[in-house]
């Protein structure tokens, strides 16, 4: 594997599409984070050379499937287009685009299963040892540059609505369920703004490894994205004040078990 190569053949993919378009450029950004969040999770975990590069390349990847999204689209909403596995598919059909990444096929099938899993609600069955541990790896590396993309980024772009709406809603009562139960919220169950946002903190109990977690404490991430908005509802104010409590200690329980 050749991480450089790869970088290289992807910035020519990139010349398609808007490079200084807003989402465009979120997600091209959010891409190297990617990279580099998957990086610190596998060195933290004590993985070796090989398995880093194989984690970098998929990082890189990952989210291929999101620019033609956005540029057929102009929306990150998932009931436009499930980019991941449009981006599995366009880098493994008849036109093999992975070859222009990465020479060799042995990892093809690793690669294929972590792309089109990534963005999955729940990863499901993957027999092959290694295979799941870079589908868990790619999806925690993903969800933790995704806290650094909730404080970076303007609000009108995350929840495509006007900052001041944003926090000025209730949370819907099956979207407060999955927080109770300690769940990522399904797509079909937001319906507010607010909704997305407490969607965007519960995905963090499906995080896999404590290194992630870790990571996320070190950097004081939850209590950040939580704060951004601002609640006008008392009922919606007095939840996210739960909620982060909830996942704090959640994030430092799953810590302690890694010890």
């Amino acid at each position: 594997m050749n991480f450089e190569r790869a970088r290289q053949a992807f910035e020519e993919y990139l010349d398609g599409y808007d490079r200084e378009e807003p989402k465009i450029k979120l997600k091209i950004v959010h891409t190297y984070c990617v990279v580099e969040c998957a990086g610190e999770i596998a060195k933290r975990m004590g993985l070796g050379q090989e398995d880093r590069e194989l984690a970098a390349i998929i990082g890189l990847l990952h989210d291929i499937g999101r620019f033609e999204q956005l540029k057929r689209f102009d929306s990150f909403m998932p009931g436009t287009m499930d980019h991941a596995a449009y981006g599995a598919e366009i880098l493994f059909g008849e036109e093999k685009m992975i070859r222009r990444f990465v020479d060799e096929p042995r990892f093809d099938s690793i690669i294929q299963t972590a792309i089109a899993r990534h963005s999955s609600f729940e990863l499901g069955e993957i027999s092959d040892e290694r295979t799941l541990l870079h589908a868990k790896l790619i999806r925690d590396a993903d969800k933790l540059d995704n806290c650094r993309v909730k404080l970076a980024e303007p609000l009108e772009i995350l929840l495509e609505v006007p900052e001041s709406e944003a926090g000025s809603h209730r949370i819907s009562p099956k979207v407060w369920k999955a927080c109770q139960d300690k769940k990522s919220v399904l797509s079909a169950d937001r319906v507010t703004p607010v909704d997305y946002w407490v969607s965007y903190v519960a995905q963090y109990y499906d995080v896999n490894f404590p290194e992630t977690f870790s990571i996320m404490k070190e950097e004081n991430y939850i209590p950040r994205i939580v704060d951004r908005l601002h609640y006008t509802d008392p009922d919606t104010a007095a939840k996210m004040r739960t909620l982060t409590e909830e996942m704090e200690q959640f994030m430092s329980g799953r810590i302690e078990e890694g010890r």
